[in-house]
């Protein structure tokens, strides 16, 4: 996967997190997608990197709306 695909698509994944998650800010959602994003720095393949950052993004966000 190319750098700008990914990019697009965790940029993309912001506005879902928000959408699911309206009663936090899209700051905070895009600074924990941020965070579990920048974990996969160096990381050689990279094509599962969106889907495993929604995925951490999203257990995190739904741990904190309750």
């Amino acid at each position: 996967m190319a750098a700008n695909d990914e990019d697009q698509q965790v940029k993309e994944l912001v506005g879902r997190l928000t959408d699911k998650f309206p009663g936090v800010g899209a700051g905070v959602i895009a600074d924990i997608v941020a965070d579990f994003h920048r974990g996969f720095e160096g990381r050689p393949v990279r094509d599962f990197v969106p889907l495993l950052v929604e995925r951490m993004a999203t257990r995190k966000l739904d741990s904190t709306a309750r």
